[in-house]
């Protein structure tokens, strides 16, 4: 990073081609001003091309410039929080004029060249506010003076911004592969089955990958810097730089089992752990681990706790530039010690439930109250599952489900249920159930009978698209996201799109089109239509409505491949 303020000040010299330079009319002089550190003391260079890592204080906003010197260039930028949301914007304003001096050849004094920089308002390009891994990317760009503005305001913390006017040839962040899912192939008591398909950088552009996992018991990472923040278990890692301090990494908390004074019993992945001497008690340490394994796409993770739900994170790394892309992370739990233990469901509460390729899963449902009626409310995020419910031993359901099922059943004083999930011969399953005696109790929103997003083909044109979709009686809140897919993209990649049970807060906030809220009392005139604007000519997009209910639950409708026409 070029702190201008900092002895980093010989990068800015001109190195190579691609270094970006502040405007001045002598170079040379310029140079030996910015070595005074008066000169934008509060405010540092973007390199072209590299990635940078820098920390905000809480409350206390940092600014960024970097200067794009010719009109129609194309310009990348990505910004990666680390353990904190962000509150980013980009913005641009006309290079300082030179002072017309007659040809006097006299350069502008420093802190006129400071006052024009620093005091102008740009033009906003973008902004962004949240923990996702963001990026602004223009084919065209003007030449200018671009400013990039951060502000932390939940803590101090670290990120990582990338810039660089070359995007289509530098690729500095590994591709991911058309099924970017980590798949979980086995599981055990203790050990769980890995695998994923590898970058095409590696098996196309034959560049340096290496994979590294990450394992905890407490959600997915978006992005390498976030579990780097994390593993940092007593916030030493987000402290602000002290002298003398020693930012070793902490001691990793294993997961259960033999400290650093026990290593010689160590087992599985716990044996690369490094031992750091620094040891904390103030706070708990927290179950994070992360292993590389090189280039290698199957990996079995051991030494776990049986029954207990992990959460697994994959990220290919490019060793030449040493910077990351994320794979869409999973969850598993690890079979029960001894006999499956049955899942006991609470009224009203939504378990989530993970089964293994041709698995099974028990659940328990026992209401506490008399009730007249029972009502099961089924959400298959992934392949369709089957579910039988039994009370007191005799079968009263048998049903194939996929996507949002609801069922109701004749209650019985005393009753208990016993819920047998079957997964699917294709894959992993995973799923959402719900279990209530309480007839208005709705935690996943109403769904009419077709849910697919229709679009009118006579209404195209080459920058919309019309869509329409099908609502209820019920008054929900509807989210429509577009992305821009190939030419190509068909049923089958449909299939592959991650997680149906991941709902819009998943998903970049730049592919979002609106949200609003819809119903009609006239079940035969519940149809809404949305026209998406501001589309490329001749380009296909992918569209998806999320219907989000009342207990904040979200549900996918079936999502839909257009094309805008390519000539108006």
């Amino acid at each position: 990073m070029f702190l201008l303020h900092c002895p980093l000040l010989l990068l800015l010299l001109p190195l190579s081609s691609r270094t970006q330079k502040l405007p001045t009319r002598d170079e040379e002089l310029f140079q030996m001003q910015i070595r005074d550190k008066a000169f934008f003391h509060d405010s540092s260079v973007v390199p072209d091309g590299a990635e940078i890592s820098s920390y905000l204080f809480r409350d206390t906003p940092k600014r960024y410039f970097f200067v794009v010197e010719e009109d129609n260039t194309p310009l990348a930028v990505t910004v990666t929080p680390c353990d904190a949301p962000l509150e980013w914007k980009l913005s641009v304003q006309e290079l300082p004029e030179e002072a017309s001096g007659e040809g006097s050849g006299e350069p502008e004094p420093l802190e006129q060249q400071k006052q024009q920089i620093t005091n102008e308002e740009g033009t906003e390009l973008f902004s962004y506010k949240g923990n996702d891994v963001e990026y602004f990317v223009s084919s065209s760009s003007p030449s200018g003076l671009y400013q990039l503005d951060l502000l932390s305001t939940e803590k101090d913390t670290h990120f990582k911004v990338y810039a660089t006017t070359t995007p289509e040839s530098d690729q500095p962040y590994p591709e991911l592969p058309y099924d970017p899912r980590i798949d979980v192939t086995s599981l055990g008591r203790t050990t769980v089955t890995l695998a994923w398909k590898p970058s095409p950088t590696a098996s196309l552009l034959k560049q340096p990958i290496q994979y590294c996992i990450v394992i905890n018991k407490e959600h997915n990472f978006k992005s390498l810097c976030a579990v780097e923040a994390k593993l940092s278990s007593d916030d030493a890692f987000m402290m602000a730089p002290k002298p003398g301090l020693d930012f070793s990494p902490f001691d990793f908390a294993h997961f259960g089992f033999p400290s650093d004074n026990n290593a010689g019993k160590e087992r599985g992945f716990l044996k690369s752990s490094s031992k750091f001497g620094r040891q904390t008690s103030s706070k708990p340490r927290v179950d994070l681990h992360k292993v590389c394994i090189g280039n290698k796409n199957i990996f079995t993770v051991s030494d776990l706790k049986p029954d207990t739900q992990y959460y697994f994170d994959m990220f290919a790394i490019n060793t030449n530039t040493n910077m990351s892309t994320a794979y869409v992370g999973t969850f598993a739990r690890t079979k029960e010690e001894a006999k499956q233990k049955t899942i006991e469901l609470k009224d009203g509460k939504v378990t989530d439930v993970f089964i293994k390729r041709k698995g099974a899963k028990f659940l328990r449902f026992a209401p506490v109250s008399s009730h007249q009626k029972v009502t099961f409310s089924v959400h298959s995020c992934l392949d369709a599952v089957q579910i039988q419910v039994r009370r007191d031993g005799k079968l009263l359901l048998s049903q194939n489900v996929e996507g949002v099922r609801q069922f109701q059943l004749r209650g019985k004083a005393k009753a208990k249920y016993l819920i047998r999930l079957k997964g699917s011969k294709k894959g992993a399953s995973v799923l959402k159930i719900l279990a209530t005696t309480r007839p208005n109790k709705q935690s996943f929103p109403s769904l009419p009978e077709d849910t697919r997003i229709k679009a009118f083909d006579k209404l195209r044109t080459c920058s919309s698209v019309t869509v329409a979709w099908l609502g209820t009686q019920e008054r929900n809140k509807f989210c429509i996201y577009k992305k821009e897919v190939d030419d190509n993209y068909n049923d089958e990649q449909k299939k592959r799109e991650q997680n149906q049970c991941l709902g819009p807060d998943t998903r970049k906030k730049s592919e979002k089109v609106l949200c609003k809220y819809f119903h009609s009392q006239n079940i035969q005139k519940a149809v809404t239509t949305e026209t998406i604007r501001g589309l490329q000519p001749g380009k296909s997009y992918l569209l998806d409505v999320y219907v989000i209910g009342h207990g904040g639950q979200s549900v996918k409708y079936q999502s839909k491949v257009v094309k805008t026409r390519k000539f108006c």
